[in-house]
């Protein structure tokens, strides 16, 4: 291969502009001065203050917006069982019949001496009109004709005359009978009324029927069971609708309101869903000093009974907000979580952090052993091994871990 000859003076003047060209790219990159931040490197993440109030993970549980407990209301055997737990029953259907036998026979009995009542009260109201038709003091004494006769002619005229029988006040007297007869047939009509009334109210209560749309979620009888009056039968709810019953610390209590919207985290599939604030209990646990809330669940994302963890914002605690890291820097040392905090030479050190709530942008709050600005691996490879660091975080002394 041939040689490229070059002109000497074209030697050096190729020798200047390539000392020229690096003095230039020399001056182009940066300096760094004492005290200045590290650049960030790739796989690196600067531990970045949360934004917006801090929350507080509160546990509640899942349960039915409507609820209620079926008793007894009177003894009795229980003759009919609609179905078991899960069964779903429409408004007004029956779910528990006891036996009712007797009832019906007293409530025969006592239909008829209601008709018995009824007819002494027409009678009494027939012995008013004929006393005012007929009075009885006009009508003469039985007796042989002669003898009535003369009463009629001389005793009651001279009776009369003499101021010895007065014929209306008489006839008032047997009116005012009269007419007490009929109330008091009117009152026993009206009592056997009453205790007719109180009697279908008995057999009312020997059938419980459906108050609402629901399922029975749980029962506590079978067929041929003797039952006493407060003993339970069957718990009926409505699972269409679903609230989540939490107690707030009265601290947190100024940051909700009826209609608020909030996050809640499912305990099943750690499933984030929005929940609103349907009932705020207007008086606090004297004993526990919480106020209780309940929330409105999505339709159709839990159970009746499961757990959730309802985010409830803390604004007292707006000005001590926690860091934040990514959920795949952490690492676990058994059940001990960590993460690897770059020094000033890119060295990871492990080191054990305190965490929070997980964000919806899977973000996780650091409650201790981070400080905002510090440097970590955002997602530690495989075989990564570092000391402990000498941070602020508390743990164990040093020794190895991954």
């Amino acid at each position: 291969m041939a040689k490229l000859k070059v002109n000497p003076l074209t030697r050096g003047l190729l020798t200047v502009t390539w000392l020229a060209t690096a003095s230039l790219v020399a001056v182009a990159q940066p300096v760094p001065y004492p005290g200045a931040p590290m650049p960030q490197g790739p796989g690196e993440f600067v531990v970045r203050q949360a934004e917006g109030a801090p929350t507080l993970s509160i546990g509640g549980t899942v349960i039915p917006y409507k609820e209620v407990t079926l008793a007894a209301q009177l003894p009795g055997r229980v003759t009919y069982l609609a179905g078991i737990e899960g069964d779903k029953f429409k408004k007004g259907d029956l779910l528990v019949a006891l036996d009712d036998a007797e009832l019906l026979a007293k409530r025969r009995a006592l239909l008829a001496q209601m008709a018995s009542a009824d007819a002494q009260l027409r009678n009494a109201g027939m012995q008013y009109s004929r006393e005012i038709y007929s009075p009885r003091s006009k009508t003469p004494p039985g007796g042989m004709a002669v003898p009535n006769l003369f009463d009629q002619m001389f005793t009651r005229p001279m009776e009369s005359f003499m101021g010895e029988r007065s014929e209306g006040a008489e006839l008032s007297a047997d009116l005012y009978a009269s007419g007490t007869q009929i109330e008091q047939a009117r009152s026993a009509l009206m009592a056997l009324q009453a205790d007719l009334q109180a009697l279908d109210s008995k057999l009312r209560d020997a059938r419980s029927i459906a108050p609402f749309d629901g399922v029975i979620v749980r029962k506590s009888i079978e067929v041929g069971d003797t039952m006493q009056p407060g003993q339970p039968l069957l718990t009926f709810a409505d699972v269409e609708y679903l609230q989540v019953d939490i107690d707030v610390p009265s601290r947190l209590r100024p940051g909700l309101r009826e209609g608020m919207m909030i996050n809640a985290e499912l305990d099943v599939t750690h499933e984030r869903v929005p929940v609103r604030v349907a009932q705020i209990f207007p008086m606090a646990d004297a004993q526990r000093h919480t106020v209780k809330v309940k929330l409105d669940l999505p339709q159709g994302v839990s159970e009746p009974g499961m757990y959730v963890r309802v985010m409830v914002p803390d604004f007292s605690a707006t000005e001590r907000g926690n860091p934040v890291i990514p959920a795949s820097a952490i690492r676990y040392n058994g059940s001990l979580p960590g993460v690897y905090v770059l020094d000033d030479q890119g060295r990871p050190n492990l080191r054990l952090v305190r965490l929070g709530e997980r964000q919806p942008d899977g973000m996780v709050n650091v409650l201790s052993g981070l400080r905002p600005g510090e440097r970590i691996l955002g997602d530690p490879p495989p075989g990564v091994a570092a000391g402990w660091s000498s941070g602020a975080a508390p743990g164990p002394g040093p020794g190895p871990g991954r």
